[in-house]
């Protein structure tokens, strides 16, 4: 009995301690409120949008959180990665993932790309750096260069120039729900605050259905 009345307790003082903390989770602190609402990729789900480069440490830092966390959300959420495009080495690395991305393959190489250019040391600055790479993780080499250069990549390049002028951003990683909402580490608190934020507005748009 004294057993079951202790985990009452705790199982109380927990619900009341994840409450205070989403009480705590506030627009102008955590997050900022978009004034205009970009529109969303998949109308129905509720839209979870990480601007990243595969250069920028934080963001790699940022990963071994984030991944986790992205396999187990929820039918209803639909996770997208842009990348931004700051110019440079960002552009490059950003037409390399939509480029991988057109090919259905990025999911198989984002690790290994991540580790090239953080413990590797290796920029895949061109086009033939990134192929000459990326064949050692079995990518084809020539469908690889003919699809970087795919007048479908430089469409969606341009796309996600748009999409970040629209977020409003000026760093990454950066994380946007719903169109709505944005939000990055240093706002958040820290990686695991950062979802904790993500959770909380996933959970107000679910509950505005």
């Amino acid at each position: 009995m004294r057993n079951l009345i202790l985990s009452a307790v705790l199982a109380t003082a927990s619900l009341f301690g994840v409450t205070a903390h989403a009480a705590d989770i506030e627009a102008g602190k955590q997050y900022v409120e978009l004034s205009n609402p970009v529109p969303i990729s998949k109308p129905g789900k509720i839209e979870v949008v990480e601007l990243f480069w595969y250069g920028c440490p934080h963001c790699y830092q940022f990963e071994p959180t984030l991944n986790p966390w992205v396999e187990k959300l929820p039918s209803d959420v639909n996770f997208v990665r842009i990348p931004a495009l700051f110019g440079g080495l960002w552009n490059a690395h950003g037409q390399m993932f939509i480029t991988l991305e057109s090919m259905k393959v990025e999911h198989k190489v984002h690790d290994a790309v991540f580790r090239a250019i953080h413990k590797e040391g290796r920029k895949l600055a061109t086009p033939e750096e990134m192929a000459d790479f990326l064949v050692t993780q079995d990518i084809d080499r020539d469908a690889f260069l003919k699809a970087y250069n795919s007048f479908g990549v430089k469409s969606q390049m341009e796309k996600a120039k748009k999409l970040a002028m629209a977020y409003q951003i000026n760093g990454v990683p950066v994380m946007i729900v719903n169109g709505k909402y944005r939000f990055d580490i240093s706002s958040s608190g820290g990686p695991e605050q950062t979802l904790q934020v993500a959770d909380h507005l996933i959970a107000k748009e679910r509950a505005a259905k």
